[in-house]
């Protein structure tokens, strides 16, 4: 029986791999001119992946599936490929961002479709940095290995069991962004400021220590034991502004040894652009 991975490596641990032919190392940070700042530097023999081509299908409207709707297994399939990765890869992925740019999503793409041996690397490319690890301008020459993808295996919410939910004192909605976007004081990415009605919030900042590491896997599971009760994960669902930072909060539970709720993966993108229900902190 093969040894269960942590979700989470150490920078010490990472540099145990260093020029090993054993891991697959990439760079998911996300945002502007993340491409570009890839190829200036990043961790040695790092590949990339781009959170808008390999690991959405960014469409026209967010109304449908929010602003980073899941790719096609097709698809998803052909990014992996590309990027080396067969079904026996020990992936190790990082961001910029203490794993809530597109690591976590990454990560919870590749849990989602079975794939085992993955990891995200605990406090990101600046923690890697300072362990020690080297950096390269270098490019991978990637050999492509084709991996077969044959159905989502994580749960996932949509919009219509999100509107169940939020109503049902039986299922708990979950909201990972900051407080001042939850309460409708402010919103940078969508086009209105507030939150799901019924959602409770708990951000994805407070998985993570003050240093930028996430906080160990008995604190987290203190933590969201005490915000679930007796609701049990498959009841629970998770959400953030488009379905990518939410997966940093279903890492932490992963973490902690709580089984993975639902994504809604269309989040408050989605939900704010479809007349739904909404509300702020003063409603």
């Amino acid at each position: 029986m093969s040894k269960i991975l942590s979700p989470l490596l150490n920078p010490e641990e990472l540099l145990q791999f260093q020029n090993s032919s054993e891991i697959i190392l990439v760079d998911a940070r996300a945002g502007i001119n993340a491409e570009e700042n890839y190829q200036k530097e990043h961790l040695e023999n790092a590949r990339y992946v781009d959170l808008n081509k390999d690991l959405a299908t960014v469409g026209e409207n967010p109304a449908n599936g929010g602003r980073h709707p899941l790719p096609s297994l097709e698809k998803f399939s052909e990014a992996l490929s590309k990027t080396g990765i067969s079904s026996e890869s020990h992936v190790i992925i990082y961001d910029d961002k203490n794993g809530s740019n597109a690591a976590a999503r990454f990560w919870w793409m590749l849990k989602a479709i079975g794939h085992e041996k993955v990891q995200v690397l605990n406090g990101g490319l600046q923690e890697a940095i300072k362990a020690g690890y080297p950096v390269s301008s270098a490019v991978e020459k990637i050999e492509k290995s084709r991996y077969p993808v044959s159905n989502w295996k994580l749960a996932v919410a949509d919009i219509n069991e999100v509107e169940s939910a939020r109503k049902n004192n039986e299922n708990i909605v979950i909201d990972v962004r900051d407080k001042n976007r939850f309460d409708g004081l402010t919103e940078p990415l969508d086009l209105i400021a507030g939150h799901i009605p019924g959602a409770i919030n708990v951000p994805f900042s407070e998985n993570l220590t003050e240093d930028g590491f996430y906080k160990s896997a008995e604190v987290l599971k203190e933590k969201y034991s005490a915000i679930l009760g007796n609701v049990s994960s498959e009841n629970v669902i998770v959400h953030c502004g488009s379905g990518v930072t939410a997966c940093h909060t279903l890492l932490a539970m992963d973490y902690a040894g709580i089984e993975i709720p639902k994504l809604y993966v269309g989040s408050w993108s989605e939900w704010s652009r479809n007349d739904r229900e909404m509300a702020t902190k003063q409603n």
